[in-house]
């Protein structure tokens, strides 16, 4: 994958591991974040230059949702979002020569708890809450502009499983004994690991008849309770003690977070990847932490 990439909110777990994979590949990757040392969001004329003629602009800004949602946190996980992605949408329309494509993040908590079936991008069904009136929004704002020049792909993106992220606590608290069921344990977790996610967006990009929305989670999701088991294994424990939900409901609070995170049940499945004939590389969750914890 050559050419110029420009990666939007490349500072965190997600866009430190892309940025990297995207120059072992040799292109050219120029980083948009609020960290010392990468271009920032307030030089919009600037963002305009940097965008002029790159082949591929990937936007992954937006605060994380680890934290209590007060009303200042639901503002600033709004805002961080919709205000990136309009500005990054204005920059493309002033260049001479806007990005071939552009891959804007996007969330699989937009469908709604689902127990009974998996969402597909055609058949799901949106959800109610906080959460997904942000990523409504987050959707609407990408898709507000008309870039006539710009193919553009939203990523509804589920948990994402490395070497780092999520994968830090959960592993934190399974090394403690506290690996066990988390709340009822039948609500579904889906996921995906962090190298078939680099490879969707390098799959999307050669794949120049595709746009629109595509869900970025593994074929086969899980169940919470097989989730934690799997990862018990993986950790070399065989014990973890669950967790009732009144319990994640004090430890959420203690810790500053919410239990939605864990709660929610996500059961999405990447319905169009698989019809276009993309092959996932870790479909099998027991596939996916071998290579974490190898």
């Amino acid at each position: 994958m050559s050419g110029k990439i420009v990666l939007a909110g490349g500072s965190g777990f997600i866009g430190t591991y892309l940025a990297d994979r995207f120059r072992e590949q040799g292109s050219s990757v120029v980083v948009i974040s609020r960290s010392a040392g990468d271009l920032g969001w307030d030089d919009h004329g600037k963002l305009a230059e940097v965008l002029n003629g790159a082949d591929v602009l990937v936007n992954l800004a937006g605060k994380s949702v680890d934290c209590r949602y007060n009303d200042k946190n639901k503002r600033d996980i709004l805002r961080s979002r919709t205000d990136t992605t309009r500005a990054l949408g204005e920059a493309v329309l002033r260049c001479a020569r806007p990005p071939k494509l552009w891959i804007n993040s996007s969330t699989a908590t937009i469908y709604r708890h689902a127990e009974d079936r998996p969402m597909t991008e055609e058949n799901g069904e949106i959800g109610t809450g906080f959460s997904v009136s942000v990523a409504k929004a987050w959707e609407e704002a990408f898709f507000s502009f008309a870039l006539p020049h710009t193919r553009k792909i939203a990523l509804r993106i589920s948990i994402v499983l490395g070497r780092g992220g999520v994968m830090k606590p959960l592993s934190r608290l399974t090394a403690l004994g506290l690996g066990g069921t988390q709340g009822p344990g039948n609500q579904m977790f889906s996921w995906i690991h962090i190298e078939d996610l680099c490879r969707i967006i390098c799959y999307v990009r050669e794949r120049e008849d595709l746009d629109g929305v595509f869900n970025a989670a593994s074929p086969h999701p899980v169940m919470n309770r097989e989730f934690m088991k799997q990862l018990r294994s993986a950790c070399g424990r065989s014990f973890g003690l669950p967790m009732p939900v009144w319990l994640l409901e004090a430890g959420a609070r203690l810790i500053r977070t919410e239990t939605e995170l864990i709660l929610k049940s996500r059961w999405v499945t990447p319905e169009r990847l698989l019809r276009e004939g993309f092959s996932f590389r870790y479909g099998e969750l027991r596939e996916a932490l071998e290579q974490i914890f190898e």
